[in-house]
């Protein structure tokens, strides 16, 4: 990112926090999630299961993906076999080797103490709902990620629903990276290039709209928003000041996901002292 773009926006996140409110409301809690999914941590809309959405738990749970309603209601369970969950942080939905299938990415990308090489993320083609509660997923990919400069935690990734690249974003650093890896993705490792620095801390969280045109990325605190101009990229998107969105947060509110059909998006956090994490929708005005 150019140096002055860089400071410029610094300058405007500083000094210009105000929230926006005429483009979505402050939220409505529709749900708790069952405990079963008590430390969710990744959400993203189901393209073949319309009104349901994937998450997953966080580290130390089993290697499940679970297909909720809109009521945080547990519809459907996928187990991933002999696979472990070492860190699991964020999901995505996008193509995958089978043109004209969508598939379900899982991010197995944390890393509180920077000290694993490698990343995976696990790819399956996504089920259709049925009457089946639970399913063991045999039949998938297993992407071994590598940043291209050093170890780092990422909570955050999304996949482009234009370009259908993959991107990544760091966690502790005062001005995190944004890395992309472009579509398609090989077997081999894949190497996570950095496409900008941006002024932002603690990123856990990111979504693009089902037409790619809006973008989400969120912290504990604030929920950031941007609209594509034209078909400019995502690093130049960066470059231009967000909009800050009214946002009454959740105990660990780790996760974000727009609705297929971009009237508004939900955020879902975590259990936290025995009460459930609470999925919230924020409906466009």
């Amino acid at each position: 990112m150019n140096k002055v773009f860089f400071f410029a926006l610094v300058l405007c996140l500083a000094c210009g926090r105000q929230a926006q409110n005429d483009l979505f409301t402050k939220g409505e809690m529709l749900g708790k999630v069952n405990i079963r999914l008590e430390e969710a941590s990744g959400l993203v809309a189901s393209v073949n299961n319309e009104g349901y959405y994937w998450t997953h738990n966080d580290s130390g749970h089993p290697a499940e993906v679970f297909l909720i309603d809109e009521r945080a209601k547990i519809k459907l369970v996928c187990k991933l076999k002999e696979i472990k969950n070492r860190d699991w942080e964020d999901i995505a939905v996008g193509p995958g080797p089978i043109e004209g299938k969508t598939y379900v990415y899982v991010g197995d990308i944390g890393d509180n103490k920077a000290q694993y090489p490698f990343k995976f993320i696990y790819r399956f083609e996504e089920t259709i709902i049925s009457d089946q509660k639970e399913m063991v997923i045999s039949d998938y990919d297993t992407l071994v990620v590598q940043l291209s400069d050093q170890v780092r935690d990422t909570e955050a990734f999304t996949i482009d629903p234009i370009t259908h690249s993959m991107f990544i974003f760091s966690k502790r650093e005062d001005s995190i990276q944004l890395y992309e890896i472009a579509y398609p993705f090989s077997r081999d490792t894949l190497v996570a290039d950095v496409i900008a620095k941006l002024p932002f801390h603690t990123i856990n969280a990111a979504d693009i709209s089902a037409d790619g045109r809006e973008v989400l990325i969120k912290d504990y605190d604030n929920i950031y928003y941007w609209k594509r101009e034209g078909d400019e990229s995502l690093a130049k998107l960066f470059e231009r000041r967000p909009i800050i969105l009214p946002y009454d947060k959740g105990p660990q509110d780790e996760a974000i996901a727009w609705k297929r059909d971009g009237s508004g998006f939900f955020t879902l956090g975590e259990t936290v002292k025995d009460k459930g994490g609470e999925l919230v929708l924020h409906k466009r005005k």
